[in-house]
């Protein structure tokens, strides 16, 4: 609660949330913690992945049109408003044909109940399949110094439909602010214990870049993260970044990084450096 008062009063406009997060726990807490600036923010949410109840774990998927009806309504409940701004296909559902459940979801667009529609780490195929069905105003996938997935494809069609690109885990699900807390010093049950990039050698020669990124930042006299927020900020004025935090000071941090430029030689170098093992994304990681 204290992190979202403090986000309001640095200026921060976007919320990013999801049916899944908590069980619908997140949104409850949000729509609490927003209160009366509802008509200064906008809040996006996100349907698709079915989750462990009271727990929020993923179990799958789930795009049908009559889910998709339920996952609205309970959104606007939990999140105490009467419409989303951004409402987002969390996952793909093979199961479901693209155009149907981005055809469900503009059914609450012609209703008023939600703004826009965006999509989250699809092809872009998928991508071109769901604006034809559509507008598509934004879409969501993991991006940072360690993730370039996008970059082979799915970020040219965003830009091809005029769809921004909102980038989530820009700083590797902590791994690249160095913070042992976020690499070496996990939590027992933390799930980034089973990701590929923090098993041992992987982690060892990530930790290696995390340090050229470290001498980055130091030229630039900033942090860790708030060079590799910065590299995604550079990447283009479509391009959003929502760096996940509970922490008021670590929220100021992330901010500043707005104000920091990557000099040519900074950016070629944070370009070049590649992750050891598969970010291991799975259902519901964003």
């Amino acid at each position: 609660m204290a992190t979202v008062r403090t986000a309001l009063a640095e200026g921060i406009t976007l919320f990013d949330t999801a049916d899944m997060y908590g069980a619908g726990e997140n949104e409850r807490l949000l729509g609490r913690a927003l209160g009366h600036h509802r008509k200064d923010v906008v809040i996006a949410s996100k349907l698709g992945i079915v989750a462990m109840p009271g727990l929020g774990v993923p179990l799958g998927l789930n795009a049908r049109p009559a889910r998709v009806k339920k996952c609205v309504e309970n959104s606007l409940r939990r999140l105490g408003t009467d419409y989303l701004d951004l409402l987002y296909l969390h996952r793909v559902d093979p199961s479901v044909p693209i155009e149907e459940t981005i055809g469900t979801m503009a059914e609450f667009v012609s209703k008023g109940l939600v703004r826009e529609i965006g999509v989250c780490e699809v092809t872009p195929e998928q991508l071109s399949r769901a604006h034809a069905t559509h507008p598509i105003a934004a879409m969501q996938s993991e991006w940072s110094i360690f993730t370039r997935g996008i970059e082979e494809g799915s970020r040219q069609e965003a830009k091809r439909i005029g769809a921004a690109v909102v980038a989530y885990s820009p700083l590797g699900r902590g791994m690249l602010t160095g913070a042992s807390r976020a690499t070496t010093n996990l939590a027992l049950l933390d799930v980034r214990r089973f990701l590929p990039r923090w098993r041992r050698q992987n982690l060892a020669r990530n930790l290696a870049a995390v340090e050229l990124i470290r001498d980055v930042a130091h030229s630039l006299r900033c942090t860790s993260a708030q060079a590799a927020l910065a590299w995604v900020l550079q990447k283009g004025s479509d391009v959003i970044p929502i760096p996940g935090t509970a922490n008021p000071m670590h929220l100021r941090s992330n901010i500043a990084a707005s104000d920091i430029t990557l000099p040519r030689e900074a950016r070629e170098k944070l370009d070049s450096m590649q992750a050891s093992g598969d970010r291991g994304e799975g259902f519901g990681r964003n």
